[in-house]
């Protein structure tokens, strides 16, 4: 009777389905938790299938279509602690939220629009959040913790992968990850994984505002390769800001890559050996934006959130780290280092508002936790697996495209991300351990934006574009 008892008080999954248009086009939305399952063994006997998390998942399904035919894309964000709220309602759902944009950010209560631009009629949508994001949860007697690293979260997003997959009959279906941010971490750790772990090749992988080696953007002490990488960031961040006169950007950006690439990247090498220092100050001075001054006294080495608050300091402005077209204030205009990021200010509002209003009120599904947008309730986040290294999984995604060589990669980056610096993406690409034959199933698009590059009306309309066109690309048979 315990025992049964006990059966009974397992989670159960929490689903709700709905129906939907977007133009023509009828849909199904299934949103709510999956629960997750653990093998149980009693002294070497299996002893069934104990609940251990509670995932939450909403998943789009175009109608009337042939699910053999018919692409499927899994999308998360990152953070660490991000659920997918940015990906979702920005850019890729069939609804989005209207928030207005820097500079003539729309007021609150905001409002929640179609999404023509969805990348719905060319691929089903399923959104995940991982354990303690969103509405995803440990069950009762769970440690939380113990999702909250490199290996668990990237194994527990691909059961809830794998299941969505298997329950649904798709695994003849053209298959894609999108991640942005440190969700460029997981699907490219979860290609290799899918991979190796449960025999699921991928058509393509889509990374968003890309971090694949945490050494290009670590301001650590000996590691000046940050500083050369971001420069260009720098400069483009100089040029939007009205700091480079009647240059064009593409001119800008082409002196800052070549000047980062060798003469600056050589004279931080040469460190106290530097002969010709007063050139190399004033070049970095020049592209920047900041004085001679300023440069020549933190010895060359520009750390990316002391950039933000130097910049503008004249106007007393900061400016946005995830989106350095976002300036805000500051109480103290002497702080090395601004207290807020005036971009992730202006986003937070309009999406949270948006994310549950919609989850609730147009798809039915109620839950009185807090859905959490970003939260700190992860860290502190293991990277366990890369003690005593850098934190990279170049080469897990190098070793997916080297076994499945049709494995297709397509990475965005944002000119004015000041997280995500789009050089360093590019210098990890360069670096990939693929041979040539596979450097062209690599597709890279630049925007005039930031981080969340589709905030910016243009770039979310070709980003979309973009989007969809990688997606009937490499899901040709």
């Amino acid at each position: 009777m315990a025992d049964d008892q006990e059966q009974q008080q397992e989670p159960t999954d929490d689903l709700v389905t709905s129906s939907h248009t977007l133009g023509d086009k009828a849909y199904t939305v299934t949103t709510g938790r999956m629960v997750l399952r653990r093998e149980v063994l009693t002294d070497g006997a299996f002893d069934g299938h104990k609940a251990k998390a509670e995932v939450f998942v909403t998943s789009y399904t175009l109608d009337g279509t042939d699910p053999a035919d018919r692409p499927v894309t899994f999308a998360f964000n990152g953070g660490p602690g991000s659920s997918s709220v940015w990906l979702h309602m920005g850019i890729l759902g069939p609804r989005r939220v209207v928030m207005g944009d820097a500079g003539s950010l729309a007021p609150p209560p905001y409002s929640v629009v179609d999404n023509d631009e969805s990348l719905l009629p060319h691929s089903d949508l399923v959104f995940i959040d991982p354990v303690s994001t969103g509405y995803s949860r440990a069950v009762k007697g769970e440690k939380p913790g113990e999702y909250h690293g490199f290996t668990a979260d990237m194994e527990s997003v691909g059961e809830v992968i794998r299941l969505w997959t298997s329950r649904h009959g798709r695994w003849l279906s053209p298959k894609f990850l999108a991640g942005e941010s440190y969700g460029t971490v997981r699907a490219a750790g979860l290609a290799e994984h899918l991979q190796t772990r449960h025999g699921m090749y991928l058509n393509g992988v889509m990374l968003i505002s890309s971090i694949l080696d945490y050494g290009t953007a670590d301001f650590t002490e000996g590691n000046d390769l940050p500083y050369a990488l971001y420069l260009p960031t720098y400069a483009a961040i100089a040029h939007y800001h009205g700091l480079h006169g009647s240059r064009s950007l593409e001119e800008v950006l082409r002196e800052a890559e070549d000047f980062a690439s060798r003469d600056y990247l050589m004279a931080l090498e040469r460190g106290h050996r530097l002969a010709d220092r007063q050139s190399i100050v004033e070049r970095v001075a020049a592209l920047t934006g900041l004085s001679a001054d300023y440069v020549d006294s933190v010895d060359l080495r520009i750390e990316h959130v002391r950039f933000f608050t130097e910049l503008l300091r004249s106007r007393r402005q900061v400016i946005g780290r995830l989106d350095a077209r976002f300036t805000g204030w500051e109480t103290d205009y002497g702080l090395e280092r601004f207290t807020d990021d005036p971009s992730y200010s202006a986003i937070l509002g309009p999406f949270t508002a948006a994310l549950n209003h919609y989850v609730r009120s147009e798809l039915g599904y109620a839950n009185d936790l807090p859905y959490e947008i970003l939260t700190d309730q992860v860290r502190p986040w293991s990277f366990k697996e890369f003690e005593n290294r850098t934190v990279t999984v170049a080469g897990k995604l190098a070793a997916a495209m080297r076994a499945n060589h049709n494995l297709r990669v397509h990475v965005g980056s944002g000119y004015l991300d000041g997280a995500t610096p789009y050089y360093a993406a590019d210098y990890v690409l360069a670096h990939l351990a693929i041979p040539t034959e596979l450097r062209g199933n690599i597709d890279v698009q630049y925007y005039p934006a930031g981080h969340m590059m589709y905030i910016h009306e243009p770039s979310r309309q070709r980003q979309a574009a973009d989007l969809a066109a990688f997606v009937r690309s490499a899901s040709t048979r």
